[in-house]
């Protein structure tokens, strides 16, 4: 079979801007419109209002607004096992609703809306939560200390296990590409409006431990080639050979477990799983941009470093 012959390494600027390009439109996004953080993780009050029928979510978004003064957020959920439907209105500014403020838009609701909103017994109850955001601080922080632990955990592993290819400097590398992983995952929620909440940190986890897969396959065939091609072959010549012979493992791997990702959101989106798509098209995103920064940066970017420290070392021994 015939060995593709991508010049991945010469094209490494390319692949970097395009990297650049869709941060920079990222941070755009989260500066010019903000960035959607769940509920768990700011406080606020959740109010439940079970109903039937269809209900335009615009026009009870600004009557229930209006009604209380505050700015809300309504979205409807459908609970599958009891084929109900539910008004879920959020106030995410940290303030309380008295009882009484919950009873007034209760009837306004009925009133407004007599042939949707008819609440008659226990069951279409209308269920108040106030949410403490201490508890999802702590869970953002504890992931985010689990995150730190697994970068250092994966640069010692590397750096021992490729330590005959310098393995400090490609365990470095491995730990840039899989920034570039969250960083693309968090583009997903900031572009596509998502709330930041505990998928997103999921997705962060998930994709951790499956994008470095593709990372140490390049890295051990770089290994294996350094002993084949011998002490003489180019740093160049050498990544860009094993990105190659491993190109078509790491793109059938990856195509593989993306359709069966899209199959899932797919099926969220027909059955109306809004909780989710939160964590199965980002997940999509980051087992995607995985595969790009493994092939298109992880190697590139530790020649890079490679020659940048050897012409270091040439010009410190012409000084001398």
């Amino acid at each position: 079979m015939k060995t593709r012959n991508f010049d991945v390494v010469g094209k490494r600027k390319i692949f970097i801007l395009i990297s650049l390009a869709i941060m920079v439109v990222a941070i755009l996004f989260t500066i010019f419109r903000g960035l959607s953080v769940d509920i768990k993780f700011k406080g606020g009050t959740i109010i439940n209002v079970p109903f039937t029928g269809e209900m335009n979510l615009g026009d009870a978004e600004s009557f229930v607004g209006d009604k209380l003064g505050k700015n809300v957020s309504v979205r409807q959920t459908t609970d599958e096992k009891n084929k109900t439907n539910n008004l879920v209105i959020t106030l995410s500014d940290n303030t309380e609703v008295t009882a009484e403020q919950v009873d007034e838009l209760t009837t306004a609701l009925q009133e407004k809306y007599p042939d949707n909103i008819q609440l008659q017994d226990a069951s279409t109850e209308v269920v108040v939560t106030s949410v403490n955001p201490q508890a999802g601080k702590e869970f953002f922080f504890k992931c985010l200390v689990a995150v730190v632990f697994s970068f250092l955990v994966l640069i010692v592993y590397i750096g021992f296990r490729f330590r005959k290819i310098g393995g400090w400097s490609a365990g470095l590398m491995a730990i840039v590409a899989l920034l570039h992983d969250c960083i693309m995952v968090y583009a997903a929620f900031a572009i596509f409006g998502m709330p930041i909440n505990d998928n997103f940190m999921a997705v962060l986890l998930t994709i951790l431990g499956y994008s470095i897969n593709n990372t140490l396959v390049i890295y051990d065939r770089i290994r294996e080639n350094k002993q084949i091609m011998g002490s003489g072959t180019s740093l160049k010549t050498l990544v860009n050979t094993s990105i190659n012979q491993t190109l078509t493992r790491t793109i059938n791997t990856t195509v593989t477990t993306v359709m069966a990702m899209v199959v899932v959101l797919i099926v969220c989106l027909v059955s109306g799983i809004t909780s989710m798509i939160s964590f199965v098209f980002p997940l999509v995103v980051g087992m995607v941009a995985g595969a790009y920064s493994s092939v298109c940066l992880s190697g590139p970017l530790w020649v890079l470093l490679k020659e940048k420290r050897a012409n270091k070392g040439k010009k410190d021994v012409v000084e001398v």
